[in-house]
C-alpha cells in the first residue's frame, strides 16, 4: 500500500534540494540578522512545527551562540499581551501559515520591532503576510494529516538562514551534502527490529539530548497521531530523575543518538535501562546492551540528528498499516489546526 505518507517521505531528498537551489529569500533574512545582530531568537509555533523550533533552538544556541526562547501563541491570542521584541529575531513556523494564534502573536512581534521571519509552506498565506520575511519551506503539497516532509523542511529552512546568517562553512557543506545523505536515509528499514518488542506495548519512552531530544518529541507525536499508542519524549539526563520508575522489563525505549557531544551520554543511558531489561534501542554503535538502529553519518552533528526523524517517518508508517490504522487519516485530526 503506498500511502501518502509513505510518498511523502520519499519526497524528502527532492524537498531539502529545492530549499538548497532557491535560497535567495533565506539569504536576505540571513544578511538581514546579520545587520540586526540579535540578542536573541525567539520561536513562534505549535505542534511538528514548535518541534522544528525546538530543533532550531539548539542549532542557533550551537552555532550562533544567542539564547533560543518559546513564545506561547496565547499570550497575544488569547491574553492580549504584547511583549518588547524590539532587540529580538523571531521565527514564526507553521505548514498552513494559517492558525490564527501564530498569525496573532508574529504579527505582534514584528509591531514591536522584531526581524520577524516566517517559515512556512504556504506563501501568501496571513503568516507570511505578518513577518517582515517570508520564507517558503518549498515541501511541496503534503497530504497526510502527520507531516514528515514539511517537519524536516521547516528545519532544513531554519539551518540555511542560520548558516547564512552566521556564515558558518561546515554547516553550508553539510546542507549541500544533505539530500544525498537523506536519501540514504529513505531506505532504512527499523521495522523488523523494533516490530516485535512493540506488538504488545501500550506506552514506550523516546530519548534524546539537545538536538535529538527534538528528534525524540517529534518521534513520540507521531507515535501518538499514526498508531494510538501513548509515547512520551524525555532528556536522555532526565529520564533518570522520575520517569525510570515506570521502565519495568520489557518496556519500549528508543534512543535518538547522533554523532555529537552528546552521544556518549545517551548510549550509558539506553544501556543502564537495557540493564533494567526494558526494550532498549538506540540509534549509536557504542551501545554494549541496548539494540542498534541503523544511522546515516551525514559528516555534521546538526545534519546527522535531523537524518535520525527519516527512518523513524519509515518506520511508524508501515507500523501504523501494520497495526489496521490509516496512516494518512488519524482518527480525531485535521490537517489545518486553527487554535485561537
Amino acid at each position: 500500500m503506498h500511502t501518502h505518507m509513505r510518498r511523502e517521505i520519499d519526497e524528502i531528498p527532492d524537498a531539502v534540494a529545492r530549499l538548497l537551489d532557491g535560497a535567495a529569500a533565506l539569504e536576505r533574512a540571513g544578511a538581514a540578522l546579520r545587520e540586526r545582530n540579535p540578542a536573541y531568537v525567539a520561536t513562534i509555533a505549535r505542534g511538528s512545527s514548535d518541534h522544528a523550533a525546538h530543533f532550531l533552538k539548539y542549532a542557533i544556541e550551537l552555532v550562533a551562540r544567542r539564547p533560543v526562547a518559546s513564545i506561547g501563541p496565547s499570550l497575544a491570542s488569547i491574553y492580549g499581551v504584547t511583549l518588547d521584541l524590539s532587540g529580538a529575531a523571531t521565527i514564526a513556523i507553521s505548514q498552513s501559515g494559517k492558525s490564527p494564534d501564530i498569525v496573532a502573536m508574529a504579527d505582534a512581534a514584528t509591531r514591536s520591532g522584531a526581524e520577524s521571519i516566517a517559515l512556512t509552506n504556504t506563501m501568501g498565506s496571513p503568516l507570511a503576510d505578518a513577518s517582515r520575511h517570508a520564507i517558503d519551506i518549498a515541501a511541496g503539497p503534503e497530504l497526510a494529516v502527520a507531516a514528515t516532509k514539511s517537519y524536516v523542511s521547516s528545519v532544513f529552512a531554519g539551518l540555511i538562514l542560520l548558516s547564512e546568517w552566521t556564515g558558518n562553512e561546515e554547516l553550508r557543506a553539510a546542507l549541500r551534502a544533505a539530500p544525498g545523505h537523506f536519501a540514504r536515509a529513505v531506505r532504512i528499514d527499523w521495522l523488523p527490529a523494533l516490530a516485535a518488542d512493540l506488538t504488545d506495548a501500550s506506552s514506550l519512552y523516546m530519548l534524546g539530548r539537545g538536538p535529538t531530544l527534538a528528534i525524540a518529541s517529534e518521534a513520540a507525536l507521531k507515535f501518538k497521531e499514526t498508531s494510538g499508542l501513548h509515547a512520551e519524549a524525555y532528556s536522555a539526563a532526565e529520564v533518570l530523575h522520575g520517569p525510570v520508575a515506570l521502565v519495568k522489563p520489557e518496556f519500549p525505549v528508543i534512543a535518538f543518538a547522533a554523532a555529537d557531544a552528546a552521544e556518549a551520554s545517551i548510549a550509558d543511558i539506553a544501556d543502564g535501562l537495557a540493564e533494567k531489561r526494558a526494550a532498549v534501542y538506540a540509534t549509536s554503535a557504542r551501545t554494549k546492551r541496548a539494540g542498534h538502529l541503523e544511522r546515516v553519518e551525514t559528516g555534521h552533528p546538526l545534519t546527522d540528528a535531523l537524518a535520525l526523524i527519516i527512518p523513524f517517518y519509515g518506520f511508524v508508517e508501515a507500523w501504523s498499516r501494520s497495526l489496521g490504522f490509516n496512516p494518512d487519516k488519524p482518527e480525531a485530526l485535521k490537517k489545518v489546526t486553527e487554535t485561537r
